[in-house]
């Protein structure tokens, strides 16, 4: 027993041998996960021995992260708007950034008894949401969750990633999201709805990141979108008329450099109102724009 290391000198050596700038909070992280325990749970035994059978656990997982696998798919989870997802290398792992595009959305929503604003459509489908490319679902769930009274669609033309949103709503007990295999608009055949929200693949395809970091091993096909990274934006903005209710918004989260020429975009098949929200670091990352047609007071 007395050479067994304790908790606090394991976690410092395992520190010591990452060396990256969350190394402190990632090796308890992965320490936590070979427990089965929290953080509080961790300090206030930080002076317990380590057993053999924990420490080859805890060495494993640490082994992976310092060969640079993610901690989203070392853990299978990632914290997303308050949310506990499960992650797998199906999906894109859901990061602070896209929380930008989730903050617009609900802006433009109401929540709990507050009235449906008048800039919505009134019908019988009543007000619904469309999110493309939902992944793990990260963005139809935060939305879903903080508007319980609101219906949204979920697409995605992953099978596997639609397996993954699906479960992380079913452990959520989240139930006003419907999940659709599509490729983006594909069979949507007369749907509307009143906010469509992306965050497509925006990356160049020659971007050196691509072969770096975390985006290694998340699928190239969540990541990466043409030559100037905008195929799939160009796809969606090019076809969001066909599917947006009058007085309808479409959000879509981009690349830091990429606002100006979503704009033109928007502005070119006419959405108004069209503005860039900032992400949590100061870059431009979600651009919205409204489809100017007016509710109609009549049904048809």
């Amino acid at each position: 027993m007395s050479n067994l290391l304790s908790i606090k000198a394991a976690l410092q050596m395992a520190s010591a041998q990452l060396k990256t700038e969350e190394s402190v909070f990632e090796v308890q992280l992965l320490l936590q996960y070979a427990l089965g325990v929290n953080r509080t749970w961790l300090i206030a035994h930080e002076h317990d021995a380590l057993q053999p059978n924990i420490h080859e656990v805890f060495e494993a997982l640490l082994n992976r992260r310092l060969a640079g696998e993610p901690m989203a798919h070392i853990l299978a989870s990632r914290e997303f708007y308050g949310l506990d997802l499960l992650v797998t290398p199906d999906t894109l792992i859901p990061r602070p950034d896209t929380e930008t595009l989730v903050d617009a959305a609900l802006e433009k929503l109401p929540t709990g008894a507050t009235p449906l604003p008048s800039s919505f459509s009134r019908d019988r489908e009543g007000l619904s949401i469309l999110d493309l490319g939902t992944g793990t679902g990260a963005i139809a769930l935060a939305i879903a969750h903080n508007c319980p009274q609101v219906m949204l669609v979920a697409v995605d033309a992953s099978a596997p990633a639609l397996a993954v949103a699906k479960q992380n709503a079913a452990q959520l007990n989240i139930p006003n999201v419907t999940f659709v295999l599509s490729d983006w608009f594909d069979v949507l055949a007369g749907k509307r709805f009143d906010l469509i929200v992306s965050n497509p693949p925006y990356i160049e395809q020659n971007d050196a990141h691509l072969v770096q970091g975390d985006l290694r091993f998340e699928p190239i096909s969540a990541l990466a979108s043409g030559v100037d990274g905008l195929d799939d934006i160009r796809h969606i903005v090019e076809h969001c008329l066909i599917y947006l209710k009058p007085q309808g918004w479409l959000m879509l989260e981009h690349g830091y450099n990429q606002a100006d020429a979503v704009t033109n975009l928007m502005a070119q098949v006419g959405l108004v109102e069209i503005e860039t929200r900032k992400d949590l670091g100061g870059n431009d990352r979600v651009t919205i724009g409204k489809n100017p047609l007016i509710v109609s007071t009549h049904w048809d």
